[in-house]
């Protein structure tokens, strides 16, 4: 097991990570920016060091300094998050060459995974069912993009192949409009990613958004951990989660997960993984995977009793599972609300002093989060600062859970989003199961 592991991200996940390496008896090294020497996690590490100033590429997505923080603090391995440097496989591989350990996936399966072309190859190839498209990146010959347009059927849409967080995508209605479109996505993709490569799928309309959590030791042994619904977004940013996902055709959701760790094995992945599907009318179709935790792990722990980050911790550290598919029970239900400090009606970033903070509590709640009563939210990062969780024997007294849990919630001294969650979870379309990725945007009359 490792010594001593620098933790090379911020907020509630480093604080997640901090916990785990503590419940190991893992010494932990934190890593943070001038303006987040008071973050929780910063005061509770081990040691900490300050590796720049506020904007992030001079902080947190500077490599150098993270692997000079490493080696003056005698780490011996990093725990890059989400976010920032999480699969950026040029950072994974600089750790690697400096004698480190990345805890995470190979540099050289972060990039075919980043890579959605690559990874939609991957996938047809371990019989992971995916979207109809282009199988490739779109040609220069013009009469070709029209005859895959014709082949796939319109709508379609066109994806950069280094894209990601819903930017590079471009929905096509009509022939007609095909050539001007793949030319602009082509254009914003070089501009945004620096890889002016796309190719074309076929546009489902109302789809959900299921993703399958996955744990692999890169030794032959791969597991899945249930499903989870993500599809109340906006702007393909995640709003609200839940494990399991409600009103999923059985014989589909056992020949996907069964479809997941084939690939896990087929392609040697190490550590906690997400596969990402669209879901409609009873099938699935993949769409990216995420080589990384993901910020909505703690709903699949809740159903499982799983801690993710651990067993992310021991594989990375060389050793096997210690859990095998048999022994992965689905339990009970559990739902995620995501607490942004953002105005609830604008959705503008809403930084300043959290003047009180108070965390609900009873059976079956849990709050993932760095802020305390006097804690300054710093406009330079993401504006989520908290994570409330809740688990019950059924959907409905989950949601049950969930409502109360957010009722009892304060974080006064800012605007948040938990006005809006409030209304979300009282919901009666999504209190039924099974909303698509639309609905929220309708709801919010986007």
């Amino acid at each position: 097991m490792f010594t001593k592991v620098l933790i090379a991200n911020r907020g509630e996940i480093a604080l997640r990570v901090l916990r785990a390496c503590k419940e190991l008896g893992i010494k932990t090294v934190a890593v943070h920016s001038q303006i987040d020497r008071d973050l929780k996690h910063v005061r509770l590490a081990d040691e900490s060091v300050c590796i720049g100033p506020n904007p992030s590429p001079e902080s947190y997505l500077n490599i150098p300094r993270i692997i000079s923080a490493m080696e003056i603090t005698d780490s011996v391995a990093v725990h890059p998050g989400y976010g920032f440097l999480a699969e950026n496989a040029d950072f994974a591989e600089q750790v690697q060459k400096s004698g480190f350990t990345f805890i995470g996936p190979d540099p050289d399966v972060i990039r075919t995974m980043g890579d959605k072309v690559a990874a939609i190859a991957a996938m047809k190839k371990a019989g992971v069912p995916t979207v109809p498209g282009s199988n490739g990146p779109l040609p220069e010959d013009k009469e070709k993009c029209l005859a895959f347009g014709r082949d796939i059927g319109y709508p379609v849409i066109i994806k950069a192949a280094a894209g990601g967080g819903g930017r590079g995508m471009r929905v096509v209605h009509t022939e007609s409009a095909l050539l001007n479109s793949i030319h602009v996505t082509k254009a914003e993709a070089k501009a945004a990613f620096g890889d002016d490569t796309v190719y074309m799928e076929k546009f489902l309309t109302n789809p959900r958004h299921v993703e399958v959590q996955v744990m692999s030791d890169g030794q032959g042994n791969a597991i899945h951990l249930g499903d989870r619904d993500c599809s109340l977004q906006r702007r393909h940013q995640k709003v609200l989660e839940e494990a399991p996902a409600p009103g999923i055709d059985e014989s589909a959701r056992r020949d996907v997960f069964e479809a997941c760790t084939k690939a896990c094995v087929d392609i040697g992945y190490k550590g906690a993984g997400t596969f990402e599907f669209l879901y409609e009318d009873g099938r699935f179709y993949f769409i990216e995977m995420n080589t990384r935790i993901q910020v909505e792990h703690p709903v699949s722990e809740m159903v499982t009793g799983v801690d993710l980050i651990k067993e992310q911790i021991r594989v990375c550290a060389g050793q096997k599972l210690s859990i095998k598919q048999e022994d992965v029970k689905i339990n009970g239900h559990s739902f995620e609300c995501r607490i942004n400090a953002e105005d609830p009606k604008t959705f503008m970033p809403c930084p300043g002093t959290v003047t009180q903070f108070h965390a609900p509590g009873g059976l079956g709640v849990r709050v993932d989060s760095h802020l305390y009563s006097g804690y300054k939210v710093p406009p330079n990062y993401d504006s989520m600062i908290a994570k409330v969780i809740t688990h019950g024997e059924t959907r409905e007294v989950a949601l049950t859970r969930m409502r109360n849990a957010l009722d009892e919630l304060v974080v006064d001294g800012i605007r948040t989003n938990i006005p809006l969650q409030q209304d979300l979870t009282r919901d009666a379309g999504f209190a039924e199961g099974g909303v698509n990725i639309h609905y929220l945007e309708k709801k919010l009359g986007l």
